[in-house]
Order: structure tokens, then C-alpha cells, then sequence
């Protein structure tokens, strides 16, 4: 699950209120802004509201989020930010809203006038099904159910698409190439567009002085043109940074063009590129890419859910990816962009990918997938016989066709207690041990009779640790209460730090031979304290002490 609280922002909200967050954007020239979707599809805003981007009806900043009564219940499913900042939404029934900065049209209403609160895009848009939404630094795209690209806003580089470099106050489809394609992604730098076809073609127009359409060079272009620099291969995600692209193939291959003075391309130099180059060529398979109009940031996930990043990294400059312990790419803009926006629409939900070691424990003990049940003091584990047969070796012999046991749904087991051989079974699913000290010695020798040497070091470390638990418990209570022991050679010779583990805190006064009653302050059993300390100080303390110190 996604910490939404690493976006300073969020860190002011309250258990209550974060635990109602589904889906979450932080936005902005200085990642002030940020909106929010909770679980009832409520939407809500709070920050700084440059530009009205926070479309409560007026310009004050705010710090406690306000809700935006006119989105309420309406289902988002995408959502976009430009520079300005403005706002694009696009909802479940495909309707698509509109607002904050509009100096461009980029609000796609007609007009340049301020959008204070969010208002429907319809013109061109009738019975049309908005499905993404993608925003430049002060221009809009939207993708509709049924393949088709419209833009709008401003185009002085030709970043609409529509063959000049008017801006385009109203939604306008982008035609010519791309006219009988079905585009399924979109993604905007900050004058600069892309989209990818179903055939997993890509195509790029606007603006390209760092090559950031991947054309080969590094001229404008007013419409559409495919790239075809990543011919016969098939794209799947395309993502824009400022002035750089990113785009993963179905498998698993990562190409990178346009501006690297921030190393963000991955190349290890900062050359532009004005051609697709392949990056990460040693690692794994990629199965995520992220970057942000607004940010010189790069960052892939890959199968096995590392999670590398790239660029512009809190000022200095990484030019060849670099593994970090985060296990989202989103984490990588909220600690390292610049500014840390997010770069999507974050769902803040459990992530439902498990890894063999996870879903093997989730299975543990489950009776809905086991295909066998050890029945043990009458209770029930439900285990899997193809786990059992690979993870330990007496299994594997057990399951075979000349033992009764291969046959059997249910297996009595009677030398070993419920604890024990439950602790045993989980081990196998966890590489885990736990269980309380008392019960480690039976699983020792559970572990000794299966010949499983590894569980039978887990366990003999239990016991040591509780032997050495136990014999430290007995010198802090001779210490305490003034046993003879503190009159021996071997006391004298104790590490100090030993000792100030009995006196954290102030110290107590020393009890009175009055009132002292060893059954309340001592944990060590009859005939530790008393009357009978003396000899017990020479019988059991003093070889005890010896032996830890020896």
C-alpha cells in the first residue's frame, strides 16, 4: 500500500481522514496543491489554489480540504494537471471536466477566461466516452472508448495536431495519420504529444528542439508522425517528462529519447537523443515506466518489483538507473522529483501482486486450496502435498506410492503437540520459526527426527537465547537484592554494562530485611529469594555468572 503521507501535504491529515482516501493527485509549480477521492466518491481539495486549479468557486488557498460538491458520487477514472496549473477529469460515464488556468483555451470551453470551478467539456465532445485525460504545460488531450485523440488549447509548436500553430479553444480530433487508428495511451510533455496505436505503434507531434518525439531529428511537427525508430516492436505504456519520452514494449523492453541534461534518458551521459535508444538492456523484464511533464524525473518497475530511478534526482543529476529500496515508482516522486508531484492519479489500495514467498505463506493452513490436513491433539493444518515434497525431504519419501500416507487425506499425528508440528508446517511455507521458548525443545526434536538441519539451528538459537535470557534475569536479582554473590571474585569481573541493566530508571531503596517478600519482586521461582539467600547466592548465582562471563 502507497504511504500517501510522504507528499508533505497529506502528512497534515489525520488517521480518520487518510484512511477514507482511495485515489489522490498532488499537483503544481511547488507540489502545493493536491485532490482527492474518498471512498464514497466524494472528490475534495486542498493547498494553495493558483489559478483556481483547486475549483472551489474562489481563489482562497486552503489548508483544510474542501469538498467539491459538484463532483460528488461522480466515479473518476482519470485525471490530468498542466503547469497553469488547470484540470482535466474525466468520470466513469465518460464525461470530461474542466478548470483552473485557461490562458490558452486549454480548458477547452471557447474561452480564456478563468475556470474557478469545474465545468463540463462538451463541444465536440457529444456522445463521445472519455476514458483518459493528459495535460501539457498549457494544453489538454483526451482518449475516448473507441480509439479516437482529441486536443486542444495551446499549440505555438503545433502540440494539438491540427496542422498549424493557432491555438485550439474547443476540442478538435487529431486526424490525419492517425484518423483510421485506434489509440489506446497518451501522454504529453510539456509542448510536446504522443500516442499509442492498438498495433503498438507510437506517433509524436509538437514541439521537438531536444527530440522528444523520437523522430530522428529535431524539428517541430504540426501533425502526427510515427516512429519509426521503434519499428517492429510493440509499445504498451508511453510516458513524457518534461522534454524526454519513455515507452515499454509487451515484453518488457525500455527505449528512451529526447533531453538528458539531467541524465534522464539512462544513457549514462547527457547527450540528447534524438532517436529511441534501449536502456536497462542487463536488468530484468520492465513492467512499469513513470515520468512527469512537470519533473526531469525517470523511473521503472520491474518484474520482481524493483523499483529504479533516474534524472533529476533531488538536484543532482543520475544518469544511469539507479535501484532503490522503494517498492513503487510513485515513491520515487515523492521523494526525489523536483517537484514532488505524482505523477498519475495514485490508487491508494493494497497492491494485490504477491510474490512466491508471500502467497505461500497467505496459503498456509488454508482449507480452501489444501489437498491435505495433518489432524494433531484433534485440530486441523491444512497443507499442500506439492509444498511438503519440495521443502523437506522426509515428505518427499513419505509421499511415494508404497507408503500408505500417499494416499491418505487425512494424516494422525500423535508423537508431536499441536504447537510444535504447526510450527514445523509454517516453517516449511515461511522459512519463519515462532513459537514460545517452552515449545522449542519438542520441535528440536522434531527437527533432529525429519533430518532438517536448518529448523534444528532455528530452534537450538531459541533455547540459547532463552538460556541466556534467563541466566542475565537471575544476575540482575542477585544484584538487586544484595546476594553474597556480589561479594565473589567472578561478580567483580562482570562487563558494567551488564549491570545498568538492573538499574534503568531511579533507583529503588533498598528493601529492609522487614519488608522485603521475595514473591513480589522476584521472577525466578521458589526459594530464589528469602530467607534462603545465602545459599542460594553460593549454590546456583556464582557458577551462573561464570558461565556468561566465560
Amino acid at each position: 500500500m502507497v504511504d500517501v503521507t510522504k507528499w508533505p501535504l497529506f502528512s497534515l491529515m489525520g488517521p480518520q481522514e487518510l484512511s477514507s482516501v482511495r485515489r489522490a493527485c498532488v499537483f503544481g509549480m511547488s507540489a502545493n496543491e493536491a485532490i482527492y477521492i474518498t471512498n464514497d466518491d466524494e472528490v475534495y481539495v486542498f493547498g494553495l489554489n493558483c489559478s483556481n486549479c483547486l475549483g472551489t468557486g474562489d481563489s482562497q488557498s486552503t489548508i483544510v480540504p474542501k469538498k467539491l460538491d459538484f463532483l460528488s458520487g461522480r466515479k473518476v477514472v482519470s485525471l490530468s494537471y498542466g503547469s497553469g496549473p488547470h484540470i482535466l477529469l474525466a468520470t466513469e460515464d465518460g464525461e470530461l471536466f474542466a478548470w483552473g488556468h485557461n490562458g490558452y483555451s486549454q480548458l477547452g470551453n471557447g474561452t480564456t477566461n478563468q475556470g474557478v470551478a469545474p465545468m463540463l467539456v462538451s463541444a465536440n465532445l457529444l456522445n463521445k466516452k472519455v476514458t483518459v485525460v493528459a495535460c501539457g504545460s498549457h494544453h489538454s488531450m483526451a482518449l475516448t472508448d473507441s480509439g479516437e485523440v482529441y486536443a486542444w488549447g495551446y499549440n505555438n509548436c503545433g502540440q494539438v495536431g491540427s496542422g498549424s500553430t493557432a491555438n485550439q479553444p474547443t476540442p478538435r480530433r487529431v486526424s490525419s495519420c492517425l484518423q483510421s487508428k485506434v489509440a489506446v495511451g497518451i501522454a504529453c510533455g510539456q509542448t510536446s504529444s504522443l500516442a499509442v496505436v492498438d498495433n503498438g505503434e507510437v506517433y509524436g507531434w509538437g514541439y521537438n528542439g531536444n527530440g522528444q518525439l523520437g523522430l530522428g531529428n529535431n524539428g517541430n511537427q504540426l501533425t502526427p508522425c510515427r516512429l519509426v525508430g521503434l519499428q517492429g516492436l510493440c509499445v504498451q505504456q508511453i510516458v513524457s517528462g518534461y522534454a524526454h519520452s519513455l515507452a515499454l514494449t509487451d515484453e518488457g523492453l525500455l527505449y528512451a529519447w529526447g533531453s538528458n541534461t539531467y541524465g534522464q534518458l539512462g544513457t549514462g551521459n547527457k547527450s540528447n537523443q534524438l532517436s529511441p535508444v534501449q536502456i536497462m538492456t542487463e536488468k530484468e523484464r520492465v513492467v512499469e515506466i513513470a515520468a512527469c511533464h512537470s519533473t526531469h524525473t525517470s523511473a521503472a518497475k520491474t518484474q520482481s518489483g524493483q523499483v529504479y530511478m533516474w534524472g533529476q534526482c533531488k538536484g543532482q543529476s543520475m544518469m544511469l538507473p539507479h535501484v532503490t529500496h522503494f517498492a513503487c515508482t510513485d515513491d520515487v516522486f515523492a521523494c526525489f522529483a523536483t517537484p514532488s508531484v505524482m505523477w498519475r492519479l495514485l490508487s491508494i489500495e493494497h497492491d494485490d501482486f504477491l510474490t512466491v514467498a508471500q502467497s505461500l505463506k497467505k496459503e498456509f493452513d488454508n482449507p480452501e486450496t489444501a489437498d491435505l490436513k495433518f489432524c494433531v491433539d484433534g485440530k486441523y493444518i491444512y497443507v499442500h502435498k506439492a509444498v511438503l515434497k519440495i521443502r523437506c525431504e522426509h515428505f518427499r519419501s513419505m509421499f511415494q506410492s508404497h507408503w500408505n500416507e500417499d494416499v491418505k487425506q487425512v494424516i494422525d499425528i500423535d508423537q508431536f503437540s499441536y504447537p510444535v508440528y504447526r510450527s514445523f508446517l509454517e516453517f516449511l511455507y515461511t522459512d519463519y520459526v515462532e513459537l514460545p521458548p517452552e515449545d522449542a525443545i519438542g520441535l528440536l526434536d522434531l527437527a533432529t527426527s525429519y533430518c532438517e538441519n536448518h529448523l534444528k539451528r532455528l530452534c537450538q538459537h531459541i533455547i540459547r537465547e532463552e538460556s541466556r535470557r534467563q541466566r542475565l534475569l537471575a544476575a540482575v536479582c542477585a544484584v538487586r537484592y544484595d546476594a553474597e554473590v556480589t561479594q565473589t571474585t567472578a561478580f567483580w569481573q562482570i562487563d558494567g554494562n551488564l549491570l545498568k541493566i538492573s538499574s534503568v530508571g531511579p533507583a529503588a531503596p533498598e528493601p529492609s530485611k522487614t519488608d522485603f517478600n521475595p514473591a513480589d519482586d522476584c521472577r525466578l521461582g521458589a526459594g530464589c529469594c528469602g530467607d534462603s539467600r545465602s545459599d542460594f547466592s553460593k549454590d546456583f548465582m556464582t557458577p551462573v555468572i561464570s558461565t556468561y562471563l566465560h
